[in-house]
């Protein structure tokens, strides 16, 4: 399996999940639509740095490795990467609270529409972005 094979199956993965928060912000299931949006973004953006030969780590927050190998990017994507590296940011604080919450924070009470539509909005920045970089297989491939 090459890098670029691997960064189709995350890019796929992101997007199959991406069509799912429809309905989860449908249910009015917010906290799960943040977490799953986390989820999404992380594979994106792993997808992408693999697509340029960099090895991504096994942490969630992939943002500030997108900013140090910036110039492996084309310029119309590199001019997104503040963007990508902040949602990635902000998904990444919100990721265990979303889905575990804790005593005094219930996730399916503290999370709101709004959080849901933010969450769907960067996540479907990032699969965008992630689909210039990260190209299908050539057929015969």
């Amino acid at each position: 399996m090459t890098n670029s094979s691997l960064a189709r199956s995350y890019l796929k993965k992101a997007s199959i999940r991406l069509s799912l928060l429809r309905i989860l912000q449908g249910k009015k299931a917010y906290s799960d639509v943040v977490r799953e949006a986390q989820e999404i973004v992380e594979l994106a953006l792993k997808g992408m740095l693999r697509q340029v030969g960099v090895e991504p780590p096994k942490w969630h927050d992939v943002g500030s490795l997108l900013v140090r190998h910036a110039d492996r990017f084309e310029t119309r994507v590199r001019e997104c990467i503040p963007r990508l590296a902040e949602a990635s940011s902000w998904l990444r604080g919100e990721r265990e609270m979303s889905f575990y919450g804790d005593v005094d924070f219930i996730p399916t009470e503290e999370y709101r529409e709004e959080h849901g539509r933010r969450a769907m909005a960067e996540a479907r920045f990032v699969v965008g972005t992630a689909r210039r970089v990260i190209r299908p297989a050539r057929r015969g491939n």
